[in-house]
């Protein structure tokens, strides 16, 4: 059984908190993972500026940032977890990059918690072209999930 943690930084959580949740869950089985723990992060564009200088060394915002765990522990009452990490997500820049790539918001959210689960799971990409074996993977898993609706 995996378990995702959603909250917010600088806003209360939007009242889709809980369909996202239920999106990632059902992202990890699509990924065949289990026993992950993963926490989602929703925050604005200042917020997500600060971490990528801090992390990355790169200036501004970015839409999603991963940042893995990777640690295996053992829950008393769950039995052996794997602690995956955090996806923090700018709400501001999804709003941008889906106008942008004219998608729905909606659509673009589910791309970077399917992106950010990816980096998690140990997977990267050099560059951002679809035949990248990641981005490969996060468009079947999308596709897989056509019908998980979040906002």
């Amino acid at each position: 059984m995996n378990r995702i943690a959603v909250g917010a930084e600088g806003f209360d959580p939007p009242p889709w908190t809980e369909r996202l949740r239920a999106f990632a869950l059902a992202a990890l089985d699509a990924l065949a993972l289990d026993a992950w723990d993963v926490s989602v992060l929703l925050c604005d564009d200042a917020f997500m500026a600060d971490l990528n200088a801090r992390y990355r060394g790169k200036e501004g915002p970015t839409d999603v940032l991963s940042f893995e765990q990777g640690e295996t522990w053992d829950d008393p009452e769950a039995g052996a977890r794997f602690l995956a990490g955090d996806i923090v997500i700018s709400l501001q820049t999804l709003r941008r990059n889906a106008a942008e790539f004219g998608v729905g918001e909606d659509e673009e959210l589910k791309r970077l918690v399917v992106h950010g689960l990816l980096h998690l799971s140990g997977l990267d990409h050099a560059t951002n072209d679809a035949a990248e074996p990641m981005l490969a993977r996060q468009e079947e898993v999308l596709a897989s999930l056509s019908g998980e609706r979040i906002l």
